[in-house]
Order: C-alpha cells, then sequence, then structure tokens
C-alpha cells in the first residue's frame, strides 16, 4: 500500500502535472498561434492602448484614437487603399498602351521610309538620276525644314 502510495504522489501525479504543462504551453499554444492572424492582432491594437490608457490615467489625442479606429477598421480602408492604387494603375497602363502604340507606329513609318530609300542597292551606271526622296521645300532658305519620309526635320 504504501509503495502504490509512493508511486502515486512522486511518479504518476508529477508526470501527469507534466503532461499538462506540454499540453497548455506547448500544444494549445501552437494551435492558438495557428488560428492568430495578423487581423486579429490589428483588431487587438485599439484594445490594448485603450487598457493602457485607463490602467495609467494618461489622456488619449484624438490622432491616437484615430489610428484605433483606422486599425478596427483596417478592412474598409485596405479596399479604399486598393481600389486608389489600382485606378493609378489602370491610369498608368493606359498611357503606356499610347505610348507604345505611337512607338511602333513611328517604327512601321520609318521602316517604310527606308526601305523606300533603298540604301542597300547602287545604281546601275546609265541609268537617270532620280528625284531625291528628302527634299526641301519650295524655297532654298536655310531656315526651312527638310522634309524625309513625311517627318520634318528642322535644324
Amino acid at each position: 500500500m504504501w509503495k502504490a502510495f509512493w508511486r502515486k504522489w512522486t511518479v504518476d501525479r508529477p508526470a501527469l502535472l507534466g503532461d499538462w504543462l506540454w499540453d497548455v504551453l506547448v500544444v494549445q499554444f501552437a494551435a492558438f498561434l495557428d488560428r492568430l492572424t495578423l487581423r486579429r492582432v490589428v483588431a487587438l491594437l485599439p484594445v490594448l492602448i485603450l487598457i493602457f490608457a485607463y490602467y495609467h490615467r494618461i489622456p488619449i489625442p484624438p490622432e491616437l484614437m484615430l489610428v484605433g479606429d483606422v486599425l478596427a477598421y483596417i478592412d474598409i480602408f485596405s479596399v479604399l487603399l486598393l481600389l486608389g492604387i489600382l485606378s493609378r494603375v489602370t491610369t498608368i497602363l493606359f498611357i503606356v498602351k499610347q505610348a507604345t502604340a505611337r512607338i511602333a507606329s513611328l517604327t512601321r513609318s520609318l521602316a517604310a521610309t527606308v526601305g523606300r530609300l533603298n540604301i542597300r542597292h547602287r545604281r546601275e551606271r546609265g541609268t537617270r538620276v532620280r528625284k531625291r526622296l528628302a527634299d526641301r521645300c519650295g524655297n532654298e532658305g536655310d531656315d526651312e525644314p527638310i522634309i524625309v519620309g513625311g517627318l520634318a526635320l528642322a535644324w
């Protein structure tokens, strides 16, 4: 009887206490951390600020209360922020699309002009001189622009 009593209070009860501590401090705490999200942590911040302020009898400035409200309504605030960012992104994408279309149009125009100049092939010896594609406008003044393939070059 004494041996069973001794074993129960020196081995079984401390082992039971150790198992209980392992369950509470490790297993249940790990399960709590798995369920804990950033949203829940942010939602607890205004509560912690209020508890801290009332505990120490510190007056809370309105700015801190506004921060608490923004943190409490973080879902709505984040949606508004994302909508603002997306509207700017669509504007930027529209501008990039227009710039790309203009660059492609200019590239096609220059490629057609270079193709018409036919720089790679030399002239035959007995041919007439062709009219130049790069020609000055009506007057031969130095201040007039030079027209090349529909583009005006001014010096």
